[in-house]
């Protein structure tokens, strides 16, 4: 996945340990017999507590993808989660961090060349290097966090997508491994305490992939907060159709009215095409809704590759009607 390179990140104090250990294990291999031995030791524990300094610190933001070059899809779930711009500015401080305590080491020890005491001056320059490593602590805090989140992200590719919505109990999660003939990836999401199934077909050489949202559409538009509302959002850059479920038996706990009424939310929220589909309809309907025509049941498998070839139908139309707009 594209945020899976970025490792874990290190705090000022931690790298500071790190590399000043490093620096007194390569001065203590050079013998101190003479002033040019004593300054070989002075520097060569300078030049090696720097190197894993600038080493470490440059590593972070490579590590990071350029965010110019994200999909449209992850650049939008990182801006809500975390912030791009923040993102860009905590990890251009820390780069600039790498460069300044280069540019300080080479500064430093040109004066111990020169100098009676260059004892004295790699110290002076472990303290400037200490200040410049404890300006850059929050930054360093705060892309660990936003690291660990990132790896968080489920693993959605930019290839026709099939978002299944509707209430818990709906038979969301099982419409998603009916269909994928596969037991779904699952993995945990940031906007909620919960996870959501990924999982694939192919028909005809496309691949698609069928996302269960369960905790983004459970509930009413209007008790959502703007992250969630922006997350759904952020689903238009994978050419998605949605699949919304009703289970007009009620047997899910939701009532076919509190069910219509999530449905007109997301139609009205959302400028994606949307397939309605009675689920459970092996079990026996309170009411005729006269929403859909068609039904699908997961018990009996009825309806599900009736569902799945309109679902790809309609993901085929979206993009011949993209591809008019552009023309």
């Amino acid at each position: 996945m594209i945020f899976e390179k970025i490792p874990t990140i290190r705090t000022s104090d931690e790298l500071l340990d790190k590399a000043f250990k490093r620096g007194v294990r390569a001065a203590s291999g050079k013998k101190s017999s003479s002033r040019a031995s004593f300054l070989e030791s002075q520097e060569s524990m300078l030049l090696t507590s720097a190197n894993i300094l600038t080493d470490n610190l440059a590593n972070i933001s490579k590590k990071f993808p350029n965010f110019d070059e994200l999909p449209d899809f992850y650049y939008e779930l990182t801006d809500i989660l975390i912030g791009v711009d923040r993102l860009r500015t905590s990890l251009s401080r820390v780069a600039w961090t790498s460069e300044k305590i280069h540019d300080l080491t080479r500064e430093y020890l040109g004066k111990m060349r020169g100098s009676p005491t260059p004892e004295n001056l790699r110290k002076q320059c472990f303290g400037r290097i200490g200040s410049l490593m404890g300006s850059i602590d929050k930054d360093l805090l705060f892309l660990n966090e936003a690291r660990n989140i990132l790896r968080k992200l489920p693993d959605v590719h930019e290839e026709p997508t099939i978002v299944v919505a509707g209430y818990p109990n709906t038979g969301k999660s099982s419409f998603v491994t009916a269909a994928t003939k596969a037991t779904p990836e699952v993995a945990p999401y940031p906007f909620t305490t919960k996870g959501i199934s990924i999982g694939h077909f192919s028909i005809a050489g496309q691949r698609y992939q069928v996302v269960d949202t369960p905790g983004l559409l459970d509930r009413p538009m209007s008790k959502r907060n703007d992250i969630e509302l922006q997350a759904i959002t952020a689903l238009k850059y994978l050419d998605a159709v949605v699949l919304f479920l009703i289970d007009a038996s009620e047997s899910c706990g939701y009532t076919i009215e509190e069910q219509k009424n999530l449905l007109q939310e997301v139609r009205g929220q959302f400028d994606v095409p949307i397939l309605v589909v009675f689920s459970k309809s092996d079990l026996p309907y309170s009411q005729d809704l006269g929403l859909t025509d068609i039904c699908m049941s997961m018990a009996t498998g009825e309806g599900i590759e009736e569902v799945l070839s309109v679902l790809v139908e309609m993901v085929a139309g979206k993009k011949d009607d993209s591809i008019g707009v552009q023309t």
